[in-house]
């Protein structure tokens, strides 16, 4: 049956516009605003279209059905209905109950899930719900996220980068920002969230993007030939120097130099950049006399900079240098919008590589799908420790493992790797009741400005035992900001700070015992221990 009233919803410029009149009468505050994003669909290149509900952001019905609303990819207004013929006319019905709680109502008839539980009459939710978003399944077919998205004017490039999310938004518009100013940049981010790609991409935004950006894993590069392998050398330099040899940086001259996994480079090689990083000189070995290189660095680490710093393992100095601007790229699980739009474009690519493209195809009038969207969902749904690398590697799984098949299903491998716990289950020092009321409040504090009160951020640093990768981790920030923060809260300190007179007395009170000093100093375990022993104070075995 089609609703005998039929209104399109506004499209994003008319929401703005309907948004703009209600502030301006102040009945509304500045959004995000309520929007339907497409995480499975049986055209699959529809996937990461998004309906923005303007009228549920004024708190009028919003109503979602085969015929409405109109959907359209990010930043663009014309949009199309689901229109999927499986789909029923019949709507459901998207309403507040109150500020805070919406009603969730299909009409008889409409197969409707939310969060994967069937709704017979209707569901209320939470507002709050909204902010980590609800899985709406329409008939076992299509797949939608309801959640809150800000209304954007303006989008900035993807420069390669897939995904409309905020978190990759940011990144982007970072690039944008960036890109053409001839600064060292450092990109930081969790393994394999695709921080080579976005290298690329400063180099494509740049004015040095018709010369071949250079690359180099610092991790591979041995001690005893990075001087070679970074500035060259010269004939008859050493045994076995037949030959000149360009070293990196001369390569990349007019260019840009890459330094992937700069965190684990190995100390000679962190003095050897600094002294380049600082004065923009090269000296090949074998030669007498410096040479000007023109390079622009960019450098890549998942390692944590300034523990590393604490502990002697890289210098202060040269992250200094390197982090001219700072990029953090988001882990996959903090945008779990993007990983259906990454898994069809892996798919496409992978099928494409077999032949078989055409499972890509719309079934125009199959009812039975080859990707299950039961399957999407448990995509969406799981952590992914190894991030976009380990998406990819899983979609290769199910193409492969699925050859021939008229229904694509998780074979054994992929199936214990979508069985393994969620990070909140993984967090062993959770027993130890770390997430207490003072620190939920953090976290929903750090997920938005970052502007944490002193109060909350020691009840972080507490309950993750000082640790400060954990602590970034549970309110849900990057470690940098953390760092930051840390360095701008003065009850905060470090282990270095510390006079000897009072880790002396501490360890006298405490026995030696380690852990006891932690807790009444208020630092870091690690950071503690390098302390005493840079003193010559020996700690006790840990209690416990």
């Amino acid at each position: 049956m089609v609703p005998s009233e039929r209104q399109d919803p506004p499209s994003l410029s008319q929401a703005e516009t309907l948004v703009g009149e209600h502030q301006a009468s102040g009945i509304h505050d500045k959004g995000p605003y309520p929007c339907l994003t497409v995480l499975y669909h049986p055209d699959m290149t529809r996937v990461g279209e998004r309906a923005i509900l303007g009228g549920l952001a004024l708190r009028k019905p919003a109503i979602l059905s085969r015929l409405q609303p109109k959907f359209a990819p990010p930043g663009e207004v014309a949009g199309r209905s689901l229109r999927d013929p499986f789909l029923s006319r019949r709507p459901v019905h998207i309403s507040y109950v109150d500020e805070d709680q919406i009603e969730i109502a299909p009409e008889a008839g409409v197969a409707l899930e939310v969060d994967e539980q069937p709704i017979d009459g209707a569901a209320v939710v939470s507002v709050t719900a909204l902010e980590r978003g609800l899985y709406l399944t329409l008939a076992h077919r299509v797949v939608l996220l309801l959640h809150l998205v800000p209304l954007r004017s303006q989008y900035p490039p993807a420069w390669n980068l897939v995904g409309d999310s905020e978190a990759i938004l940011g990144v982007r518009e970072q690039i944008t920002r960036v890109g053409d100013v001839d600064v060292t940049v450092l990109i930081r981010g969790e393994t394999g969230v695709g921080k080579e790609r976005v290298a690329q991409a400063l180099h494509s935004a740049s004015r040095r993007r018709e010369r071949e950006l250079v690359a180099v894993n610092m991790a591979t590069i041995p001690a005893g030939t990075a001087a070679s392998e970074l500035f060259g050398h010269l004939r008859g330099a050493f045994t076995n120097a037949t030959a000149n040899h360009r070293g990196l940086f001369e390569r990349a001259n007019g260019s840009t130099l890459f330094l992937d996994e700069v965190g684990e480079a190995p100390p000679q090689v962190q003095t050897m950049l600094l002294r380049t990083l600082a004065e923009g000189i090269i000296r090949p070995l074998g030669a007498h006399r410096d040479q000007p290189v023109d390079v622009r660095v960019l450098a890549a680490t998942d390692t944590d900079l300034e523990q590393a710093g604490e502990e002697g393992g890289f210098r202060s100095a040269l992250k200094y240098r390197l982090a001219g601007y700072e990029i953090y790229v988001p882990p996959l699980r903090a945008r779990r919008e993007d990983i259906p739009r990454l898994a069809v474009h892996f798919l496409a690519q992978e099928l494409a590589q077999l032949g078989e493209a055409d499972r890509m195809c719309p079934p125009e009038t199959r009812r039975k799908l080859w990707f299950p969207p039961e399957l999407m969902l448990r995509l969406v749904q799981h952590d992914w420790p190894g991030n976009v690398r380990q998406l990819r590697n899983t979609v290769r799984q199910l193409v492969i493992s699925g050859r021939g098949a008229d229904t694509l299903r998780a074979d054994a491998a992929v199936e214990r790797l979508l069985a393994e716990p969620t990070v909140s289950a993984r967090r062993t020092w959770a027993k130890r009741n770390w997430l207490d009321d003072t620190v939920e409040e953090a976290r929903a504090e750090g997920l938005g400005t970052h502007g944490l009160s002193e109060e909350t951020l020691l009840a972080a640093l507490r309950a993750a035992e000082w640790m400060p990768s954990k602590a970034a981790e549970a309110l849900g920030i990057p470690r940098a900001t953390l760092y930051d923060l840390m360095e701008r809260t003065p009850g905060v300190r470090k282990a270095g700070d510390i006079p000897r007179e009072e880790l002396e007395r501490c360890y006298r009170d405490c026995d030696g015992d380690l852990d006891a000093m932690m807790e009444q100093l208020q630092v870091s375990k690690r950071s503690l221990q390098l302390r005493l022993r840079r003193l010559g104070i020996r700690a006790a075995a840990t209690k416990r």
